[in-house]
């Protein structure tokens, strides 16, 4: 397997992919995006080849990245079929968290393997992207044949991997999801109730972040459960009801967010052992009422 690498799409993370292994000794040696605009950012950071069409980017190379949209990853890959513009030994890879290596089955048919190779990390610009790279986890997945070729491509960007099956590929995908995602959901909550007590947007986001960074850094050190503080960790019935009285009074109608939240967590505090049985009893009663409209 030689260097030479190939991008159709060049997206953030098509052109982050890019620069990174450009600078890592992999030579690029054609890119493809149907906005010609969106090339310019690459080629002008590494002076690779911009071709015309994307056979001609995979006819190129050993390696190719089809690093579109979700949505047309198939598509691509199977024009590439279609056309012949796949080659035996060729190792074939889309980045996508939730979707296979299943999308690129037309390689396969021309001697071609395939991966889905995905970072766990989110990428708000280029410039943060080749800065988030290294030091990410990725999985890999896809043809055994071509694990190797993986391993290099994750060392180079500057990442460490895991290899998972095809078929844990939604629930690791929803994982990524909940953490990525559904963090932003539950600080903007936060930020929300602060706004409701009377304190400014702007103000409240900004003083929430270094409680979410500390959050983060326990995580970090000492992990879950033992990173869990706060009034169901500590066993304060009390406390939460009081949350859900001020809620029903200001906020009723995300009410239901704060209780499914609280019943989550209180089998964190139980694994925890800062609760008890009884006390983590009689918080999921109350907060099970709030969700099923009896309180």
């Amino acid at each position: 397997m030689t260097n030479k690498v190939g991008i159709i799409g060049l997206g953030v993370v098509g052109t982050a992919v890019g620069v990174v292994l450009s600078n890592k000794g992999y030579e690029i040696t054609g890119v493809y995006d149907k906005l010609s605009e969106s090339t310019k950012v690459l080629v002008d950071r590494i002076g690779c080849t911009t071709c015309s069409s994307p056979q001609e980017v995979s006819r190129s190379a050993d390696i190719l990245f089809i690093t579109t949209s979700d949505m047309a990853i198939k598509d691509v890959a199977d024009e590439l079929a279609e056309s012949g513009a796949f080659h035996s030994g060729q190792v074939v890879i889309h980045m996508s968290g939730s979707q296979t290596s299943q999308l690129l089955d037309g390689a396969r048919a021309f001697g071609a393997f395939v991966l889905s190779i995905h970072p766990l990390q989110s990428f708000a610009g280029v410039d943060r992207a080749i800065a988030n790279l290294p030091g990410s986890i990725f999985s890999i997945e896809g043809d055994h044949e071509a694990y190797a070729a993986g391993r290099a491509i994750v060392a180079a960007l500057g990442g460490e991997y895991f290899i998972i099956d095809s078929t844990a590929k939604v629930l690791y995908h929803a994982g990524a999801c909940t953490v990525s995602n559904y963090l932003v959901t539950v600080v903007d909550f936060g930020i929300r109730l602060l706004e409701s007590a009377g304190i400014p947007g702007p103000q409240a986001g900004r003083a929430l972040l270094p409680l979410i960074q500390g959050s983060i850094n326990n995580i970090r050190d000492v992990g879950i459960p033992r990173a869990l503080t706060g009034p169901i960790a500590r066993g304060d019935i009390e406390t939460v009801v009081h949350h859900l009285e001020g809620l029903e009074d200001k906020m009723r109608d995300d009410k239901l967010l704060y209780a499914c939240l609280g019943l989550y967590t209180t089998s964190i505090a139980l694994a925890k052992g800062t609760i008890g049985a009884e006390q983590a009893a009689e918080f999921k009663e109350i907060l099970s009422n709030v969700i099923k409209g009896e309180q």
